[in-house]
């Protein structure tokens, strides 16, 4: 695949930014794409590997050396193709996945992966610059009806194989938008949500119907359902974030990461802040920040902060600092544990790690945090003695995690068996609950997970439910 030198000449080379004055000043995407030339030297990298891991370390198997040869030969269309063959929504993928299969890639033993991810966003974008991307409506319809609950990647993804294998298709969105975590937790700076809408026009002209502001269990119930629809598919996510059980936690300065989030989203899209923020205005203005949680979600609240204007932002993480780098003999082709830096980081933060939260301090308001350094004994966490310490705070922001699906309203009313970890329960083959009609899949079904994962479930479970109401199927799984 590509040029069988390409990895001995060219050195690993991949996008850029801009510079943190200037994307600080706004909320668009601030990644500065490789000039096509620069595109195809670097699939010219991607070796003719005996086992190409990258294959495995991505979820939804992307065939990566296949589009990586296209794009070195200079054959974009058919490079598209290759992609969407696999991944119904590159474009996302290609800009918030956290790319685990260059993670996996045999040049990744020496540091210098290909550059998958930018590879694959070129591919999609240019895609849709050329036209090239059109609805694909299918020839027949089949008769049956499929409601998806949740339009996140997983309640999309599914919808629309659903749909292309001739169902007609429609997805209930408890928010005023489609896009789940994807339109209202990522910001605008790393996926901005115009790609969103493209592809729910190229779905909606594919037969898919959305129904926004309709909530599963509240506005409608499951029984329902059951009775208008033929399937059923959960893909509402794991929504019920972890909470922050110390005393002063109550306090109003003391708010959960999604719903910062949320509030700078809805106003980037031109909501009024009524419309934003119908419980009062969240913002990190003039404010010192801290957020708990060293994570993604994290680091996206660092970066909202920094462009609302804090004071100052610390991040803070109970686990103990990562390694600077992996050991590749122990963790190669696999996602390694190393400190990983993101372009927020890199705007502006102190980080702190192995730390746990005591107090927070306050009156009618936020003033501070207390905390104490750990460490970990005989695998069992002990704070170190006499390492106390105080953080000034006007703003804490919860990012520590979610602990699955919401159970109250649509999950209470299907009465479906859950597992040990509180998600729905079903296996990765039928996506099949225990309940009559019901499918689950995504972050509803494995927990909270990446975007990857999601897109890689909607689509096994519309194969699922597309053999289950035809007797067979000929989407891919």
């Amino acid at each position: 695949m590509g040029k069988e030198t390409g990895f001995l000449e060219l050195d690993r080379h991949d996008r850029g930014y801009e510079a943190p004055e200037a994307r600080l000043k706004n909320y668009k995407e601030f990644v500065v794409p490789l000039p096509e030339a620069d595109l195809k030297a670097q699939a010219s990298r991607c070796m003719n590997c005996g086992v190409p891991h990258c294959h495995t370390g991505c979820p939804v198997n992307n065939i990566i050396p296949d589009w990586n040869h296209l794009v070195y030969e200079n054959d974009w269309r058919n490079a598209l193709d290759v992609l969407h063959s696999t991944n119904n929504f590159p474009e996302f993928t290609g800009r918030i996945c956290p790319a685990p299969c260059e993670a996996a890639c045999t040049l990744n033993i020496i540091d210098q992966p290909v550059t998958i991810k930018s590879i694959e966003c070129a591919i999609v974008d240019k895609g849709w610059q050329n036209g090239w991307i059109a609805p694909q409506i299918p020839a027949k319809r089949t008769g049956k009806t499929v409601a998806v609950v949740g339009s996140g990647p997983a309640g999309l993804a599914a919808a629309q194989q659903l749909a292309r294998a001739g169902h007609t298709v429609t997805v209930f969105e408890k928010n005023d938008r489609i896009g789940g975590l994807m339109r209202y937790g990522i910001p605008d700076f790393k996926m901005e949500k115009h790609l969103i809408n493209r592809r729910a026009m190229q779905m909606e002209a594919e037969g898919v119907t959305f129904r926004t502001g309709t909530e599963v269990g509240v506005t409608i119930s499951v029984n329902s359902l059951k009775e208008n629809f033929d399937a059923i598919v959960f893909a509402g996510g794991a929504e019920h974030p972890r909470k922050l059980d110390i005393p002063g936690a109550e306090l109003p300065g003391v708010r959960l990461a999604m719903e910062f989030l949320t509030q700078q989203n809805k106003r980037n899209a031109g909501d009024d802040e009524l419309r934003a923020a119908p419980r009062g205005s969240l913002t990190a203005t003039g404010k010192h920040v801290i957020v708990i949680g060293g994570g993604d979600t994290g680091s996206d609240c660092v970066g909202t902060s920094n462009r609302q204007g804090a004071a100052s932002v610390t991040q803070i993480e109970i686990m103990p600092k990562p390694p600077e780098m992996e050991d590749k003999a122990l963790s190669w082709p696999f996602w390694p544990l190393r400190l990983r830096t993101s372009s927020s980081h890199q705007e502006g933060c102190e980080r702190d790690w192995a730390v746990l939260t005591k107090r927070v301090v306050g009156g009618n308001d936020v003033s501070g945090l207390e905390c104490v350094r750990v460490e970990w004994k005989d695998g069992k966490m002990v704070e170190i003695e006499g390492s106390e310490f105080t953080l000034q705070a006007d703003l804490i922001l919860l990012a520590m995690g979610f602990v699955g699906p919401r159970k109250a309203g649509m999950l209470d009313q299907a009465a479906v068996e859950l597992d040990a970890r509180g998600n729905v329960k079903a296996n990765m083959l039928a996506y099949k609950t225990s309940e009559d009609k019901i499918w689950a899949c995504g972050d509803m079904r494995r927990g909270q997970s990446l975007v990857v994962w999601a897109i890689r479930e909607g689509r096994q479970c519309a194969r699922a439910v597309d053999e289950a109401l035809m007797g067979k199927s000929e989407l891919p799984r």
